[in-house]
């Protein structure tokens, strides 16, 4: 267990919101123990049963270090949202890396998000009360990754891979396909593939619902 009076010596005097930034690869891992730790409790327990004590525990941690990197469980609860946004992010981007069509990169972002609900079934939970918790975070976890798909779906139709139209409108459209494609095939139930969800998916961001064929 790592002792309080230790990670105290590993971070950084500025703070964000009632969180600590660790300034030594030491107190990094031991901040990243915690909110690993916190998902757990969090998804099992929810943001009003989660207890510092269960999480400092499942962390492997003194309790004193909890508050050498957080004021409070609300805190934690704030940087746990913002790190997950950041690890959906840093899960789907390599997947996405060297396919060069827009349409393709569309759904092999969506198979990546179906895998990473799977792993990271808390984050549904986690996600949902933070609307209550943490308001801000909410608004901010959809607005960002909106705002990712938009970009790539401009890029997509200035290169002519995909038609004109509100990228805006169509990343929102999406993200709300992957979100609750992820709750039915991730986090509800996995016995379907991933690619046989994708499958049928891939063909309706490519193809829309028309019968084939038929005209405008």
């Amino acid at each position: 267990m790592v002792p309080a009076a230790e990670d105290a010596k590993a971070v950084a005097v500025t703070r964000r919101e009632g969180i600590k930034t660790p300034k030594t690869a030491r107190g990094q891992r031991t901040l990243r123990l915690l909110l690993d730790a916190a998902a757990e409790e969090f998804g099992e327990k929810g943001f009003h049963e989660a207890a510092i004590s269960r999480i400092t525990a499942r962390a492997g941690v003194a309790i004193g270090s909890f508050y050498t990197y957080f004021d409070s469980k609300e805190a934690l609860f704030t940087e746990l949202v913002r790190d997950l946004t950041t690890q959906v992010r840093d899960f789907v981007a390599p997947r996405l890396s060297g396919i060069d069509d827009g349409i393709a990169v569309e759904i092999a972002g969506q198979a990546a998000f179906l895998d990473f609900a799977r792993a990271h079934k808390e984050i549904y939970r986690i996600i949902d009360e933070s609307e209550f918790v943490d308001p801000a975070g909410y608004r901010a976890h959809y607005m960002r990754t909106a705002d990712r798909i938009t970009r790539r779906l401009e890029a997509a139709a200035e290169r002519g891979e995909i038609s004109p139209g509100s990228a805006e409108i169509r990343a929102w459209a999406l993200m709300g396909m992957n979100v609750f494609l992820g709750l039915r095939f991730g986090v509800w139930s996995d016995e379907l593939a991933v690619e046989e969800v994708t499958a049928v998916t891939g063909d309706l961001i490519a193809n829309g619902l028309a019968p084939k064929g038929r005209g405008a």
